[in-house]
């Protein structure tokens, strides 16, 4: 079974989540919004961002890399399956990743 996360930073977080499905995808929320190097004792936690202030057209395939490392780095209980992207109506220069992923069995 896959699941989507979308990027959304209105997204609210749930401590000490006990569902794992829940647990995964809020972990995958997480890593979409924090920018490597943010979370103290966990600085390799998040996204590069090495796509920032590229062309438009190169950001997409520089965010796949980087969104895949991170989910296989960071949550090892899900699968990364793919990606596709919106603008977001408010700001049409803002990309915004949907990533499906699948949970792995434990």
């Amino acid at each position: 079974m896959t699941y989507t996360v979308r990027a959304s930073p209105e997204t609210a977080l749930t401590l000490n989540e006990t569902d794992t499905v829940a647990s995964v995808l809020q972990n995958i929320g997480i890593i979409l919004r924090t920018k490597t190097g943010n979370v103290p004792l966990q600085r390799w936690l998040g996204l590069r961002m090495n796509w920032l202030d590229k062309p438009a057209n190169v950001i997409p395939t520089m965010m796949v890399s980087d969104i895949k490392e991170a989910i296989e780095r960071d949550e090892p209980r899900a699968k990364f399956v793919s990606i596709s992207f919106e603008s977001d109506p408010n700001d049409p220069a803002r990309v915004i990743p949907i990533v499906e992923v699948s949970i792995r069995e434990s």
